[in-house]
């Protein structure tokens, strides 16, 4: 008997938008890309044209009337996160949400809950660890081959500009969440083990023309926190860096240490008369993750199918929110919080 194909909506036709969209178009097995809904119309039925479909919707309810869409992946700011998931939730779709999970744990809380009343899926796009090096290193932590796990390192710092709505901290809730949720995730996943204290400093450095209309934003921010297993952790982040997109862990144990990450996108390597040696350095998450996302979309859909929780929870999201939100609060107090 064939497999039933599941019909899959992205609400929200932005970056990450579109690399989901594209893999459910071509490349996710037993997936069928339905629809896109974003509430510009002239983006959503480019996107549609883009990507060879002939449906989309300007807001996003109409689309979970859709008897044909069995499951959306939510790629909005993260304010509208907690109402869509809830609504396809009620609507009976399951759920891939980009992170931020949501703005608050409370949100967060909603959304699990909805979830599980409806019986649907409920999968956090964490997509790192789907990416191959950072399994390997997940599965050489659990086989013992840095001993105990004492130190996870972990930053990201991206080339782009903010978006506009990104500046207000309470519509994003600064790049804590919007660049470091996938480091949390990561220092959570490497440990395992809850983080208990998060001590955070942050500065606008690169923005200050927002500073009069924005004063708590900060685009660098480095935060130290502790584990209930004793374990310690440091995250950096930050954002219009210019040199390009960097994405690197290291996770020292009490017999080694695994250093995860690349800094270059291509193995061309020039040399000039110079003497200089120029390498490119890695431009986008785009092309860093491409595959990770691929094999994040197969496994939601594997999931659904095999009527088994995804490989990243919404518990994993609420978490990653309520790291931020500590480390929030310990920048505006200039205080360690513990959680």
């Amino acid at each position: 008997m064939q497999q039933k194909e599941i019909g899959v909506c992205i609400i929200g036709a932005g970056r990450a938008g579109m690399i989901h969209a594209a893999n459910f178009r071509k490349n996710v097995p037993l997936a069928r890309l339905v629809a896109v809904v974003d509430p510009n119309q002239e983006t959503a039925a480019s996107a549609a044209k883009e990507l060879g479909i002939d449906r989309y919707y300007t807001d996003y309810k109409q689309a979970l009337e859709d008897a044909e869409i069995d499951a959306v992946v939510v790629v909005t700011p993260t304010i509208y996160h907690r109402d869509i998931v809830v609504a396809s939730a009620h609507a009976g779709k399951h759920v891939l949400c980009e992170k931020p999970m949501a703005i608050s744990v409370r949100e967060c809380d909603e959304m699990i809950a909805a979830c599980e009343a409806a019986g649907v899926t409920l999968q956090v796009a964490f997509m790192r660890r789907f990416d191959e090096s950072f399994v390997e290193a997940k599965r050489a932590i659990d086989e013992g081959a840095i001993g105990e796990v004492v130190l996870v390192k972990s930053l990201t710092r991206g080339p782009s500009q903010p978006m506009p709505w990104m500046y207000d901290l309470a519509k994003s809730n600064g790049p804590l969440a919007e660049v470091n949720s996938h480091d949390i995730d990561t220092i959570r996943w490497f440990s395992d083990s809850e983080v208990s204290e998060v001590y955070a400093i942050g500065g606008n450095y690169r923005n200050r023309h927002v500073s009069a209309d924005f004063p708590d934003f900060y685009d660098n921010v480095s935060l130290t926190a502790r584990f209930a297993s004793g374990a310690q952790a440091s995250i950096d982040g930050a954002v219009a860096v210019r040199y390009g997109y960097d994405s690197r862990v290291e996770i020292l144990g009490t017999e080694g240490v695994i250093f995860l990450g690349q800094t270059h996108e291509k193995t061309t390597i020039v040399a000039g008369p110079d003497r200089l040696l120029r390498r490119p350095f890695m431009n986008s998450w785009r092309s860093l993750f491409k595959e990770a996302y691929l094999a994040e979309d197969t496994d939601f859909i594997a999931a659904i199918l095999e009527g088994r929780p995804p490989r990243v929870t919404g518990h994993d999201g609420k978490m990653a929110v309520r790291v931020v939100e500590a480390g929030n609060a310990s920048i505006k107090t200039g205080a360690p919080v513990r959680l």
